[in-house]
């Protein structure tokens, strides 16, 4: 493309603004280029120009312009040809193309119905004027546009390589220089050399001039035939092969010459332009078949990353279903383990407390039945010695003896009260155990809980009672039993030496509100969150299970409510309990 040859990086309006239309302008003369490029230019067109036709196809391989604009006589390959290469090739064949000349008259006419035979969109004599070659040109482009630019997988443009073989240097020159002349490589040798040369690959064609060669011409031409038919064997592609077009001699019949190897045989008076029309069919004829496996290997090749596209989308939808599986699976099954610990914790719970209870009701039993004995005994000693003592009154000795009886007797009454006291305590405790809701004395039930807990609490933490809701709530016992018997516990074991515990209830809206608060270090924030699960523990191991907060709360939830903690206003921890206050009285 002599010194235009590669394609501008940029043309046309300057940077900043959208870029403009790229037009290939394949022109000869240095006058006219001239001309074109800065009337196009100053429309904003970007321009880039091609000296020959040849020049213009090694720049098509590159990327595309919007449009070629070509003038029809050109050195070498004419215009015409130029439009039928590009219509040829898959990748550019959608360029429109507007034909220039500089004929008029009969002449013109001909020339513009050669130039759109070749596949030219529209043609324009160059004398037209600067407004309709213009008109012209934004028409083709607006068509373009329109119809869009496909992503064809054809190969670019390359020059069909030619071997020539003439034993006349002459005839050999001038054989080269007609051939050249369509743009092709050319590469000439005599019979000695063309077995050699032959056995390079990439051939296109072998033109083979037999007259002169006498009999070895017909069997060079069958070496030539047999070595193109191994090498297509090779290729697994007999298309593959080079083309043999024979120029007949004195002795080399045409029939001969086929029987020989050839594809076609001219005769040896055939004119040049014969000769060149023949070559350039049977290798355009290669060449269509040469686009066409490419096509098909293109396209095969696309078929193959549409099936793995598919394959990996399937693939892809089936990991994401698994995935989505698994999550489930896991979903469902830390869900079941949930439910699996708190149902072990409650069925631990209640086994425990049923025990508990049984061990109660059957402890304060036994014990109740005894006790009454000794206490209708001790009544009896006590009223005995009151009648006894008027009558020892005279004798110091035994009045001293008597009071002294008195006094015990008074002492193992105290004990036995508090005896009694506690069977009473725990008989109530065991009929708490029982379920559905109830009408529950809320004080009188916190009171019995505390007093259970005395050999936690012992004289080292005072506990604080402040009871301002109704004493009366309707609610499961459990509610006050196990929920605050161990929101106290708990408490009592944080607690490490002196320190407080303060129980109080209140109404607040629609809600009964149970709070205990303690002195002791309280519940960080890092745990507050899962201290109600069960088995979770901050004790030491053998001093806890980690049921009691799990079973307060779920007790807490079959009532309806919620139980919460945060730090107490005096430091310590705070449990705050709410259920509905229905039927509180």
């Amino acid at each position: 493309m002599s010194a235009e040859s590669a394609w501008p990086a940029e043309g046309g309006p300057e940077g900043g603004r959208e870029e403009a239309p790229r037009i290939l302008l394949v022109e000869d003369s240095e006058t006219q280029a001239l001309q074109l490029r800065r009337m196009l230019e100053a429309e904003g067109f970007a321009v880039t120009r091609a000296a020959t036709a040849e020049a213009a196809l090694d720049g098509l391989n590159g990327p595309l312009p919007a449009l070629v604009i070509a003038d029809y006589h050109l050195p070498g390959m004419n215009g015409d040809e130029l439009v039928r290469r590009i219509r040829l090739n898959v990748r550019a064949r959608a360029l429109p193309v507007l034909m220039l000349t500089d004929g008029g008259g009969g002449h013109g006419a001909d020339l513009e119905r050669q130039g759109l035979e070749s596949g030219a969109d529209a043609y324009a004599p160059k004398s037209a004027g600067r407004e309709l070659i213009l008109a012209r040109l934004r028409a083709l482009l607006r068509r373009s546009d329109a119809e869009g630019m496909p992503d064809s997988p054809g190969a670019g443009f390359r020059r069909a390589r030619l071997l020539l073989v003439d034993d006349g240097p002459t005839h050999r020159l001038w054989l080269s220089s007609l051939l050249a002349g369509d743009g092709d490589s050319v590469e000439a040798v005599d019979s000695a050399g063309a077995e050699a040369a032959a056995g390079r690959e990439g051939w296109d064609g072998v033109l083979i001039n037999l007259a002169g060669l006498g009999p070895e011409g017909l069997a060079l031409c069958r070496r030539l035939d047999a070595m193109r038919s191994a090498d297509a064997a090779r290729a697994g592609d007999a298309d593959a092969a080079f083309r043999i077009v024979a120029l007949e001699g004195a002795r080399a019949s045409p029939v001969a010459a086929f029987e020989a190897g050839a594809d076609d045989v001219l005769p040896a008076e055939a004119v040049g332009e014969a000769i060149r029309l023949r070559v350039r069919a049977l290798v355009r004829r290669k060449l269509l078949r040469e686009e066409n496996r490419r096509i098909e290997a293109a396209l095969r090749e696309r078929l193959r990353e549409v099936e793995r596209a598919r394959a990996e989308a399937a693939s892809a939808e089936a990991r994401a279903a698994l995935a989505d599986a698994l999550e489930r699976a896991n979903t469902e099954l830390g869900a079941a383990n949930h439910a699996l610990r708190d149902t072990q914790g409650k069925l631990v719970q209640a086994a425990k407390m049923a025990s508990l209870g049984e061990l109660v009701a059957g402890i304060a039993h036994e014990i109740n039945n005894p006790l009454a004995f000794i206490l209708a005994h001790q009544g009896t000693v006590t009223r005995l010695l009151d009648g006894l003592a008027p009558r020892v009154a005279e004798d110091p000795e035994a009045a001293r003896a008597v009071g002294k009886a008195v006094q015990r007797a008074e002492s193992m009454a105290v004990g036995l009260r508090r005896i009694q006291e506690l069977v009473s305590n725990l008989r109530r405790f065991s009929r708490m155990e029982e379920g559905g809701a109830q009408e529950v004395d809320v004080p009188e039930a916190i009171s019995t809980v505390l007093a259970l807990l005395t050999h936690k609490l012992s004289d080292r933490i005072v506990v604080e009672q402040d009871f301002q809701a109704p004493r009366i709530l309707r609610c499961s016992p459990a509610l006050l039993n196990q929920v605050v018997m161990n929101i106290v516990g708990n408490a009592a074991d944080a607690i490490q030496g002196p320190g407080g515990i303060r129980v109080a209830t209140r109404l607040d809206g629609g809600d009964y509100v149970i709070e205990v608060s303690d002195s002791g270090p309280g519940v960080p924030e890092a745990i507050r969150a899962r201290i109600f699960e069960p088995f979770f523990t901050t004790k030491p191991v053998g001093a806890g299970t980690g049921l009691g907060l799990s079973i307060a709360y779920t007790v807490v939830g079959a009532h309806h409510g919620s139980i919460t903690v945060d730090d107490a206003p005096g430091g310590g921890a705070r449990f705050t309990v709410r259920v509905p206050a229905e039927g509180a009285a």
